[in-house]
């Protein structure tokens, strides 16, 4: 009979000495949660290694970035980091390694679709990565890295548009953080012939923080007008005087 593990650990280019390691990377809070109520023994999660795992990767991939591109401003480098530890691309690099079959799941989280889930798998990721670190150290643990999440990344070919942060997700979790209702967005104007038409978006958290910009698709005008949203709630936040948190209940325009 085949060993699940085993056939993990060969996609990962390691055998692990502690397989304990990997399998608590593995096992989401659900299935802790649920080993817990039907046994004494204690079943760890792998939240905390997550936490150490996005640390480590943030690390890893700085280094190698600077190592790569040793002429590019700290600007682009954020930028590339941002694009190369972003839950949507450690999600396909957790697929590409089969990852979400190997997931010690809930019941509840099981039937939910949670082996699929994009954010659930970026997480894991993140957690057999401190697992690995553990087991076998930090060069080990920067060969993984620099292989699956690194990978052939050529700063020069890629497309702006993939390197793009998601300035709508990010918005969407400070005003969450802050406790703010979540933003909305309206197309406020379309201009231009029907092959080349300017869109001009308006996004708008509670009726504190609003920004338009324009962009020659609808997604792209919107990105613009969360980024500039998300510089607003960065500023606010840090002006103390502005009570942020207020505006949750202030009612939404439409």
């Amino acid at each position: 009979m085949t060993d699940p593990l085993a056939v993990l650990e060969g996609r990962l280019g390691y055998q692990f000495r502690d397989r304990e390691l990997l399998q608590q990377a593995l096992t989401h809070k659900s299935r802790a949660f649920e080993a817990a109520a039907h046994s004494t023994k204690c079943q760890g999660d792998n939240e905390q290694f997550e936490f150490l795992g996005d640390a480590i990767l943030g690390f890893l991939v700085s280094e190698a970035l600077v190592a790569r591109y040793p002429s590019y401003p700290e600007g682009r480098l954020s930028k590339l980091k941002a694009y190369l530890v972003s839950a949507n691309h450690l999600h396909e690099v957790a697929a590409r390694l089969g990852l979400g079959a190997h997931l010690l799941l809930g019941r509840g989280e099981e039937l939910s679709g949670g082996r699929a889930k994009r954010a659930l798998l970026a997480n894991a990721l993140e957690a057999v990565i401190a697992a690995l670190f553990f087991d076998a150290g930090l060069e080990a643990t920067r060969a993984f890295v620099i292989s699956e999440v690194v990978g052939g990344f050529d700063a020069e070919k890629a497309r702006d548009e993939a390197l793009a942060v998601d300035y709508k997700s990010a918005l969407q979790e400070a005003a969450q953080s802050l406790g703010l209702p979540m933003p909305r967005y309206h197309i406020v104007r379309e201009s231009g012939p029907e092959h080349s038409k300017t869109f001009t978006v308006e996004a708008r958290v509670g009726q504190q923080f609003a920004e338009r910009a324009e962009g020659t698709s609808k997604k792209a005008a919107g990105q613009r007008a969360a980024e500039r949203v998300l510089a607003q709630l960065i500023s606010s936040n840090n002006d103390h005087s502005t009570p942020l948190a207020q505006d949750s209940a202030a009612p939404e325009l439409s």
